[in-house]
């Protein structure tokens, strides 16, 4: 998932806007999914967190018992019973499972947040169709595919939809609700009046390539990477030119090397694909050779800059 921004910003607990959705099944335990479900869980509802791998989930829950500490600390200053609490009944309301057809069975809403490959996706769906309540909405965190056709997979595309979180998701207030064709309105205000409920600042967007941040944004790095490619500025002082001369709190290589450079090429392979004559998705051979080397970005310690391994 890309983002600009990402300064720390103080978030609530809870929210005065009240959902209709109370039970939340959210597939994927990895970064994204357990984010989701802890902001979920965070703002009262009961969430099921569902993952193929146990050994996933208990990280993951360590990983959400961590965060919520923290959000204790900044939330109850003075109440350290409280925070105690807040952090005590959280956790509570969060439960596993390895079996996302029993995960989906009462859940009011399902949030998927697997790997971006649009068959694995539809194979999901289609077990979660079945299984689901007939109220319940299905809902993909995807950052770069269709929709619309994620939705070629349900029966019920009109309770099926888009819901866009950014990394990390306790902090990022960003939510793209996505509406899709067959989208109906009832299911569209239900997945805003959640989002609010979680803490999100909630916009729309029609099923477009990256919905609004990432079609900006993808593009954005992409043209950086070129510009570089054609040697017409260093790394150093295009990502100084963007912060000092747009206000960016991170310069487009840096922030192409803080999401992973394959994950980069891999949304532009697959929107050069589907839009082969858009040349703002055509390929670009920097950007390949530095992934063929394995020069991935922060994760592997060096991309267009070198890190640190933790």
């Amino acid at each position: 998932m890309i983002q600009l921004g990402i300064i720390a910003r103080n978030f609530s607990s809870s929210s005065a806007v009240q959902s209709a959705v109370k039970n939340v099944t959210v597939i994927g335990g990895g970064l994204m999914g357990s984010g989701i479900a802890q902001v979920a869980a965070q703002a009262g509802q009961n969430v099921t967190l569902v993952d193929v791998s146990s050994d996933v989930l208990a990280k993951a829950q360590k990983s959400i018992g961590g965060n919520l500490g923290r959000v204790a600390k900044k939330t109850f200053k003075d109440d350290p019973a409280g925070g105690e609490k807040f952090v005590k009944d959280a956790l509570a309301r969060i439960k596993t499972a390895t079996d996302p057809v029993d995960g989906a069975k009462s859940a009011d809403l399902v949030v998927e947040a697997i790997v971006e490959n649009l068959e694995v996706k539809h194979k999901l769906f289609k077990q979660l169709d079945q299984a689901a309540p007939a109220h319940t909405i299905l809902a993909s965190n995807t950052s770069s595919l269709s929709i619309n056709e994620i939705a070629a997979a349900v029966k019920r595309k009109e309770k099926f939809g888009g819901l866009h979180f950014f990394n990390p998701v306790p902090v990022m207030r960003l939510l793209e609700v996505v509406r899709g064709d067959a989208t109906s309105e009832q299911t569209y205000q239900t997945m805003m009046e959640w989002g609010k409920a979680v803490g999100k600042t909630c916009i729309t967007c029609k099923d477009t390539p990256g919905f609004v941040v990432n079609r900006l944004l993808v593009p954005y790095i992409a043209e950086a990477i070129r510009l570089y490619q054609r040697g017409d500025a260093s790394a150093k002082d295009i990502d100084i030119a963007m912060k000092l001369g747009a206000g960016y709190p991170m310069g487009p290589l840096e922030l192409a090397d803080y999401v992973g450079l394959d994950t980069n090429k891999f949304i532009l392979d697959g929107w050069h694909k589907k839009y082969p004559n858009e040349t703002l998705f055509n390929p670009i051979p920097a950007l390949d050779k530095m992934v063929a080397k394995g020069r991935l970005g922060v994760k592997t310690g060096e991309g267009f800059y070198k890190y640190d391994k933790k």
